[in-house]
């Protein structure tokens, strides 16, 4: 039954972003050739004669995540580095495991914008408006219910059931990244010195050194 609705919820998203945010193709397709030594804005494309239906293809998205870790939830990507396929054609997507009261923390994407599906679960999701009025925009979801986080800003999606949810998200970019806040912040490589983030959090330098060790680069 999940499986099935994995099915519909992804031919929705395909029809949702037909009009992508990233630059439009000028082919019938651009394989990304990961290989290559090139820099561009994207990929290489690699030559359409060697294309193969590989390319366009990606299996597994119906396995469960490994949600053991510190905040209890796991996000499987499908963009242009698991599908090469992606490349140009402006959209992407994931499934996120979360275990019991598992959350996906507080982060951004910053070439995308994304839409959310719940296939199994409760899921209290927010997202923050821009510095301008900072306002807090939250819902509680539930199973076959959609959200929407605009491109950039930041957002979040915490299990509030005491059983394993399932959400499945689609991206208006082939690459959206992601911007941790917490982690960027706190787990920056070299480290963001500790008077600027004291200033900025307004606490106590140990406060911030504290929390730069529990997001040091080996975590």
């Amino acid at each position: 039954m999940a499986t099935g609705f994995l099915l519909l919820t992804f031919l929705a998203f395909s029809f949702s972003f037909a009009a992508a945010s990233d630059p439009s193709p000028l082919q019938d397709f651009c394989v990304a050739l990961n290989n290559s030594e090139v820099l561009v804005n994207g990929f290489v494309c690699k030559d359409p004669k060697e294309v193969q239906a590989d390319d366009f293809f990606f299996m597994g998205l119906d396995k469960p995540g490994n949600t053991d870790n510190k905040v209890g939830s796991v996000v499987t990507p499908v963009n242009v580095a698991q599908i090469p396929g992606l490349n140009t054609l402006g959209v992407s997507l994931a499934r996120i495991d979360f275990a019991p009261y598992g959350l996906n923390p507080p982060h951004t994407h910053p070439r995308a914008t994304e839409i959310l599906t719940v296939l199994e679960g409760t899921l209290y999701v927010g997202f923050v408006t821009s510095n301008t009025e900072n306002r807090f925009i939250t819902k509680t979801l539930h199973k076959g219910d959609v959200f929407v986080f605009p491109v950039g800003l930041i957002h979040f999606q915490f299990n509030i059931g005491n059983t394993n949810a399932i959400a499945i998200v689609g991206f208006s970019s082939q690459n959206p990244g992601t911007i941790t806040i917490a982690k960027a912040v706190f787990g920056s490589n070299p480290p963001i010195s500790d008077d600027v983030l004291a200033k900025a959090f307004q606490v106590d330098k140990k406060i911030v050194d504290y929390l730069q060790s529990q997001f040091a680069m080996k975590n």
